[in-house]
């Protein structure tokens, strides 16, 4: 059940800059992948099926700046960068779910 917000254009809001922070194709299935553990940008790329590097360098600083992963940059010989979902991301993971299994079952209704 969804709660009624007294004032609807403050939940609006809400719901638009939660929108905002996940919109597009692709950050949903960015925070997916990194959910099982640190990823170096060339493992999120195999990963995320169809995504270009340009995207994903794009999706992965806004990602950053609305602070659901974070860049690790090791000082090694060649330089390890990775990525990890924060737990500000985690929190999350029961919106991924919900859309995992309403994907499931709309794929069923609509494709048989």
């Amino acid at each position: 059940m969804i709660p009624q917000e007294k004032d609807c254009s403050k939940a609006m809001l809400s719901i638009k800059d939660a929108l905002e922070a996940v919109s597009g194709n692709w950050k949903l299935l960015i925070l997916y992948a990194l959910c099982s553990g640190p990823k170096r940008f060339t493992e999120l790329k195999k990963e995320v099926i169809g995504i270009t590097d340009k995207t994903l360098a794009r999706e992965l600083k806004n990602l950053q700046a609305d602070k659901l992963i974070s860049r690790h940059v090791y000082d090694k010989t060649p330089i390890l960068i990775e990525y990890q979902i924060t737990d500000h991301g985690r929190s999350l993971n029961k919106v991924l779910y919900e859309l995992w299994n309403w994907g499931l079952s709309h794929r069923r209704e609509v494709i048989g």
